[in-house]
C-alpha cells in the first residue's frame, strides 16, 4: 500500500476515534472521572484529533513530494497520537502511574513529527 494512502487511512482512523472518545468521555466518564482526571482524557482526545488532521495533510503532501523527512515525520506523528494519547487515556481511567511515563515520549514523537515535516518541506520548495 502506498505510503500517502496509509497516512490518510491513519488520519482517517484517529479523527474517527477522537470523535468516539470525546463523546464516551462527555458521556460516560463525565460522572465517574474527577475533574482533573477529565481534564486529562480531554487532552488526550485533542490531542489525538489535531495529529489525525496533521496525518492527512502528511498523507496529501506525501502524495506530491515523497521526500523522506515527510514520510518520517508521518511515522512519528502517529507514533505519537498512540503514545501520547493513549497513555493519557489509560491513566485517566485506570490511574495506572507509569504508563504517564510513555506521556512525554508520544511528545517528543510529536515534536520530532512537526520537525521532520517542516525540513521535509522546507526542502521541497
Amino acid at each position: 500500500m502506498a505510503t500517502s494512502k496509509l497516512f490518510l487511512l491513519f488520519g482517517a482512523a484517529l479523527g474517527g476515534t477522537a470523535v468516539a472518545m470525546g463523546a464516551f468521555g462527555a458521556h460516560a466518564l463525565r460522572k465517574v472521572l474527577s475533574a482533573e482526571m477529565l481534564s486529562v482524557y480531554q487532552t488526550g482526545v485533542l490531542y489525538q484529533m489535531v495529529h489525525g488532521l496533521a496525518l492527512l495533510a502528511v498523507g496529501l503532501i506525501v502524495r506530491h513530494y515523497e521526500v523522506s523527512a515527510i514520510v518520517w515525520a508521518g511515522w512519528l506523528l502517529f507514533a505519537g497520537a498512540l503514545f501520547f494519547s493513549g497513555s493519557l487515556y489509560v491513566l485517566s481511567m485506570i490511574s495506572i502511574r507509569y504508563v504517564g511515563l510513555l506521556t512525554p515520549l508520544g511528545g517528543l514523537f510529536f515534536i520530532g513529527g512537526w520537525l521532520l515535516l517542516f525540513i521535509g518541506i522546507f526542502r521541497t520548495t
